[in-house]
């Protein structure tokens, strides 16, 4: 048995420590602690053979998805000689999804372009990237630089530059000790706090939600919608802008020549064909590939399970841990290669070539255990969970969660 002393040595010792644990445990949210693994530990934790990166591989995927859309393409100019709308109707409905499901594949091919991982020649990288993307009417370069800067700050509430949370105080919501009062008085008065009434209503989730899907991209590239705050009005196409630096200017130029020559391209079909005719082959898909890339890009990184850190405890690998994975259906996944469900692994490792991030994920979801982020909620209920749950964090903590 221990002397007295040595008891109450002990049990101070403890006491401390214990404080020294709810003190920082106090400033994480739900209890979350961090990983601690460094981005070797987990690298080494994936086989080297599926980092090596092959062109003849890659360009045979670009192939694939342009013989795909000119197949879907071709089926489609024969829907105006099905004898009645009542065909017409639902085979137009029935391109416009299947087209713009499709067109998701060569965007995401030029996105992996801008990482870098479609081949070790920085040049074909550039080629296949700026071409792609342009047809696509995505400013290649441009993007590629601002996107970059979102893979380095990934999870940061001031490093990243798009998918930031808003906080308590931004939304002019009272603070949290208030908002706790508030709640309960609102139980006894049975009357709602400050939201509008509208904003309950499933109608209007679901008309905000699909306004999102279908302008969201545009608006990010235009205004900077859903981007960190800036000094004045930003967008993707100016040559003096706070996303770049005065160096790149050559690069948004080159970015935004893409631009101006696919607009060109549509602008003459839509005079030798018709405004109309344009819109329905191309525009309507291009919309289609738009609430694609919102509705992956946003279930990636807007969940209420997915931490938020602050400088004093984020790093890249806990950022990149931070994404969700889920499948979209064999189908879809196949025809967006993978973008969806080997997520994490691209965030890990960008430069990995999208052909191995599935095998690749396997290895890296052993290494992380329940770190590694995974949901297999229908992506229409995902959406509508999110959407309506996912409202701000908390202006204090070193680890925040989405609040609503």
């Amino acid at each position: 048995m221990a002397p007295p002393h040595v008891v109450d040595e002990q049990v101070r010792r403890r006491v401390v420590v214990e404080d020294e644990i709810k003190i920082k445990t106090s400033n994480y949210e739900r209890g979350y602690v961090p990983m601690d693994l460094t981005i070797k530990e987990i690298r080494d934790a994936i086989p080297a053979h599926l980092f090596i990166r092959d062109t003849t591989t890659s360009i045979m995927h670009v192939v694939k998805d342009l013989v795909t859309i000119a197949a879907v393409f071709y089926c489609a100019t024969f829907i105006d000689t099905l004898p009645s709308l009542a065909l017409r109707v639902p085979a137009w409905i029935a391109y416009w999804i299947i087209q713009g499901t499709v067109m998701v594949g060569p965007w995401i091919l030029a996105h992996e372009c801008g990482h870098g991982a479609f081949s070790d020649s920085k040049t074909v990288n550039t080629i296949f990237g700026w071409v792609l993307h342009s047809a696509l009417l995505v400013p290649y370069q441009a993007w590629q630089l601002s996107h970059s800067k979102h893979h380095k700050g990934t999870g940061s509430m001031s490093k990243d530059v798009v998918f930031i949370p808003a906080t308590r105080s931004y939304l002019g919501l009272p603070p949290l000790e208030a908002a706790a009062d508030q709640e309960e008085v609102s139980k006894h008065q049975h009357h709602h706090h400050e939201e509008s009434i509208f904003a309950e209503a499933p109608l209007y989730t679901v008309g905000t939600l699909a306004f999102i899907l279908i302008f969201g991209w545009p608006l990010y590239l235009i205004i900077n919608f859903s981007g960190h705050e800036a000094p004045h009005w930003v967008n993707h196409f100016q040559t003096i802008s706070p996303l770049f630096e005065p160096h790149q200017r050559k690069s948004i130029f080159y970015s935004n020549s893409g631009i101006v020559i696919m607009a060109s391209i549509l602008v003459y079909l839509s005079i030798l064909f018709s405004p109309l005719t344009v819109f329905m082959y191309y525009g309507i898909p291009y919309l289609g590939v738009n609430a694609w890339i919102v509705c992956i890009t946003y279930l990636q990184h807007t969940d209420p399970v997915v931490p938020h850190f602050r400088d004093n405890v984020w790093n890249f690998q806990r950022g990149a841990a931070c994404t969700v994975d889920r499948s979209f259906g064999k189908i879809v996944d196949h025809l967006h290669h993978h973008i969806g469900d080997s997520h994490q692994c691209h965030h890990m490792f960008s430069q990995m070539p999208f052909y191995n991030a599935v095998e690749a994920t396997k290895h890296l979801k052993a290494k992380l255990g329940k770190y590694y982020l995974q949901d297999d909620t229908p992506i229409a209920v995902a959406l509508y969970r999110s959407w309506r749950a996912c409202k701000f964090v908390e202006d204090e903590g070193e680890v925040v969660f989405y609040k609503h």
